[in-house]
């Protein structure tokens, strides 16, 4: 579906893919500062570079004069990263004051983001905090001058509760408490976190008991869904011990994780797909909605599809993409 954004955000994207002067995709020369968020496998990937004015006096007062991102997602992400990098160079501000902008700032920037959208603004701010950590470290700043703790970003490393998107329990109790998550759908709209298969919704250790302890609330009883089991294995082992699939069974088998995994993740970004054609072990497929148009769609063909029909289906599958009148 056609995502409801402001002209700003629109502006902006088209600028950025066309490369106009003033644009900031690409990669600062021997950065300053760097740092990542995100990853391609789930759709979204920034890496942010900055350089400073370096203060001869005090390191703490070193100023941005130039930021650049990479950025591997949809218009919002695009648009999300350019808005940052031309916040932090008209303020010219120093990297300790930087670190002070919250996905908020970037969405009022762009005069809003669809709700859906949101995690686009949170994944700029996360690697700008990401690289002024880097920044620091580089220019022996304590980090607690930036007003962070050392040990949350051991703490971040934790136990993984979304398996889709990795993201794990340490970071999801932050970032619930500092942009005030209330529910399920709050939580995935900002972070993505249960947004594909749904499994760590309700299960023990999940989004709701994460919510739960961190508002104090009182839940009742909830079934806990069960995951979706997998179709049944009757496949032939062939002599030398390897299986083989029929090409029925592969098919089932790349069927199933589409509609479990791959559709959920393309759903996120107004996107879908449709198989059009499996041939051994190459799948030929189209991509719809938003991401047909999208100029990364190789990227995700690459990145989303393949990579989760190798992982869960067979290693040596091929991706191919086709366009069907």
């Amino acid at each position: 579906m056609p995502w409801d954004y402001s002209n700003k955000v629109m502006q902006l994207f088209r600028d950025a893919i066309a490369g106009k002067s003033g644009t900031h995709f690409g990669r600062v020369e021997t950065p300053d500062g760097e740092g990542h968020h995100g990853s391609m496998q789930c759709g979204d990937a920034m890496e942010f570079t900055f350089r400073v004015e370096h203060s001869h006096t005090d390191p703490r007062d070193d100023r941005i004069v130039e930021a650049r991102y990479q950025t591997f997602g949809c218009t919002s992400a695009i648009a999300s990263s350019e808005a940052l990098c031309r916040m932090l160079e008209e303020r010219k501000i120093t990297p300790i004051q930087a670190i002070a902008i919250r996905n908020a700032d970037i969405v009022d920037y762009l005069d809003g983001l669809p709700p859906q959208k949101l995690h686009c603004s949170v994944m700029g701010a996360e690697a700008l905090q990401a690289a002024v950590v880097d920044w620091a470290r580089k220019r022996n700043v304590p980090l607690a001058d930036l007003g962070i703790d050392p040990a949350q970003l051991e703490e971040d490393e934790g136990r993984v509760v979304c398996k889709c998107f990795t993201l794990t329990e340490p970071y999801i109790r932050r970032k619930v408490k500092e942009l005030n998550l209330r529910s399920i759908e709050e939580i995935s709209a900002a972070i993505k976190a249960g947004g594909a298969c749904t499994s760590c919704h309700h299960e023990p250790g999940g989004l709701q008991d994460i919510l739960n302890e961190t508002w104090q609330i009182q839940p009742p009883p909830v079934p806990v869904p069960q995951a979706p089991a997998p179709g049944p294995d009757t496949s032939i082992t062939s002599a030398n011990g390897r299986t083989v699939r029929t090409p029925y069974q592969m098919a089932k088998e790349v069927e199933r994780v589409v509609e479990k995994v791959i559709r959920p993740r393309l759903a996120l970004e107004g996107g879908d797909i449709e198989i059009v054609e499996i041939r051994d072990k190459k799948v030929f497929c189209q991509l719809l909605g938003v991401c047909a148009a999208c100029v990364g769609a190789q990227q995700t063909l690459n990145f989303v599809v393949e990579d989760s029909l190798r992982q869960h289906v067979d290693p040596e599958i091929e991706v191919v993409q086709v366009k069907v009148a």
